[in-house]
């Protein structure tokens, strides 16, 4: 099984999602960025380095809300989902192909990555 961490970062009561590149697994799907957590790695310093590798941003961690374990057929994931803020840097793409800031609400307008779906759900009851 393969550990995931990603980021819900909100800023200014939007949150952030990342649509994946053409050459990456799930081409297309929009995703809350993101990555594999290493060997030995926390949750938090996996998003701390992820985000900064991945979009070159600064963010902080604030706490956990909701693991997912999601089966793609070929693998299996567990995503760990946490709420982070926002603290700086410019957006510059990686590992994605576009960025949006959205309204929870609209999240389902969105083709999301199966394993963040749980999660985008859990966002819109609150």
């Amino acid at each position: 099984m393969i550990s995931v961490a990603a980021a819900i970062i909100f800023r200014e009561n939007k949150v952030l999602i990342a649509r994946r590149a053409a050459h990456k697994h799930l081409a297309g799907y929009w995703e809350f960025p993101g990555g594999k957590i290493e060997p030995r790695e926390e949750p938090e310093a996996c998003l701390v380095r992820e985000l900064a590798e991945e979009l070159m941003i600064i963010i902080q961690v604030k706490h956990h809300i909701m693991d997912h374990i999601h089966n793609y057929g070929n693998f299996t994931i567990t995503l760990k989902a946490y709420s982070c803020t926002f603290v700086s840097g410019e957006i510059i793409l990686t590992d994605h192909d576009e960025v949006l800031w959205v309204n929870v609400d609209d999240l389902p307008s969105y083709h999301l990555a199966p394993a963040d779906v749980p999660i985008a759900n859990r966002l819109m009851q609150k």
